[in-house]
């Protein structure tokens, strides 16, 4: 008889956890390790508490891209922790199916509670899904088929969410797509244009596009939903990355006082554990999906409203009330931009800096004088934004902060910590981002050798 030993998680990461590029490489995406190596990236993190993640030497790491926006509450937070522990432990008939689970509607009441002007929401499983929820809510609800989006937006990246991508090397290779029109960002004679034809189901923006982190000008998004009003179109906001906080309000487009029609959320609203979206609409627009008891199950998922993620989202909502974070973000988010738009006089690459809250890019641009036009110049031409990941570089190696360009071929690193840091972390940030500035401005190898490496691996393959 074969006695099968129980299954043991920390005996199998501490005996194969050393694998994880190996393992990656043979089973998973190929180019993800490829990429890691060829940057210097491919450390070994061992644990992750709060704003900090540690390596096998045991070296601190300050996380200023928050998992793309996921860990807001920080790394494992004591409260979030407990309230999976707790869910589990109460064993819970979870995903019957049929049934109304408490902790979803729970969920529901307390972000509802936060957007007054808005009824009813839907929980779908990430952001992607949360979008895809609302562009089949628009068109189903107004009976039309077009939906407006900008240019370089970013929504996901299944189909639906695709379509409305702004971006086109993520568009590459999946087309046809759904028909939908891209205008420019903050264009209303454009939106209005599209408008007239009167086929348009509504206007999905970030209220700042994460990929630039462009933020909307001011009075756009009134104008752009009294517009839609006029035309029987709805106004979708896509608040996955900059909501739950991000920018010192819950919602980012509170700033510039308009009422969305749907409100697309997640990242945040996880606590770093449980992947979840969520879709906030009016009450006319539910009622129109789900119009009968044979249209009950017409939009829904299987993990939707799961427990364990409806737990995570409800601690996260507590943690972000008790520790008052939204306005932790709001002030330490301005300290940050204003310390940093010190610095756009000091340095000639330092083009701008904006975002609101905890929101942040920094635009690099061509130097003023011809003591850096030069390599500059050589960078730019072998990939455009090959600058910014060079600051990045060496924020990483030099300083231990992990960031990130904000996309692929601009000159734009994106700031998004979780919203717990504090004046001491906005300090050591700014003095390495100084260090990096004045040694990109004395023209040195420290930040051409990163390019160097890029172009020699372009090369090669």
């Amino acid at each position: 008889m074969n006695i099968r030993e129980p299954f043991d998680l920390p005996s199998l990461l501490a005996r194969r956890g050393g694998e994880r590029y190996a393992l990656q490489r043979e089973f998973l995406n190929p180019q993800l390790t490829r990429m890691l190596h060829t940057i210097g990236f491919d450390k070994v993190y061992t644990r992750g508490e709060g704003a900090y993640f540690y390596d096998t030497e045991g070296d601190r790491y300050l996380d200023m891209l928050a998992g793309f926006g996921v860990f807001a509450v920080g790394r494992h937070h004591p409260t979030v922790r407990k309230a999976l522990h707790d869910v589990l432990d109460l064993g819970l008939a979870d995903l019957t199916q049929f049934d109304a689970p408490p902790l979803a509607g729970l969920l529901g009441e307390a972000l509802l509670s936060r957007v007054p002007h808005l009824d009813r929401v839907y929980f779908s499983n990430s952001g992607t899904e949360s979008v895809e929820a609302a562009l089949k809510f628009a068109r189903y609800a107004t009976g039309r088929p077009r939906i407006i989006y900008c240019e370089h937006a970013f929504h996901g990246l299944t189909v639906g969410s695709l379509s409305v991508n702004g971006a086109a090397e993520f568009r590459s290779g999946f087309d046809p797509l759904l028909p939908d029109t891209r205008i420019p960002f903050g264009n209303l004679d454009a939106l209005e244009y599209e408008l007239r034809r009167g086929d348009v189901a509504g206007f999905v923006i970030e209220p700042i596009q994460g990929k630039r982190v462009a933020v909307s000008p001011p009075g756009f998004l009134p104008a752009a939903h009294a517009l839609l009003q006029r035309h029987g179109a709805l106004l979708i906001v896509d608040e996955v990355q900059s909501g739950v906080g991000r920018t010192g309000d819950f919602f980012a487009y509170e700033h510039d006082g308009v009422e969305p029609d749907i409100v697309a959320t997640a990242k945040a609203l996880s606590g770093g554990y449980i992947p979840i979206g969520a879709t906030l609409a009016r009450d006319w627009i539910f009622q129109k999906v789900y119009s009968s008891m044979d249209r009950v199950l017409v939009h829904d998922s299987t993990f939707g409203s799961n427990a364990q993620a409806m737990a995570a989202g409800l601690a996260t909502l507590h943690v972000i009330d008790q520790e008052d974070l939204i306005h932790n973000a709001r002030v330490t988010g301005d300290l940050l931009r204003s310390r940093l738009a010190d610095l756009v006089d000091r340095f000639e690459m330092i083009d701008d800096v904006r975002g609101r809250g905890l929101m942040i890019g920094i635009e690099f641009g061509r130097p003023s004088s011809w003591k850096l036009r030069g390599s500059w110049a050589a960078l730019q031409a072998a990939r455009k934004g090959l600058f910014a990941q060079t600051v990045v570089h060496a924020l990483f190696h030099r300083h231990r902060i992990l960031t990130q360009v904000s996309a692929d071929h601009l000159e734009v690193i994106k700031l998004i910590p979780p919203l717990t840091i504090g004046t001491a972390d906005v300090e050591y940030f700014v003095d390495a981002f100084v260090d990096v500035m004045h040694d990109a401005h004395r023209g040195s190898g420290l930040m051409w050798d990163f390019g160097k490496t890029l172009i020699k691996q372009a090369h090669a393959t």
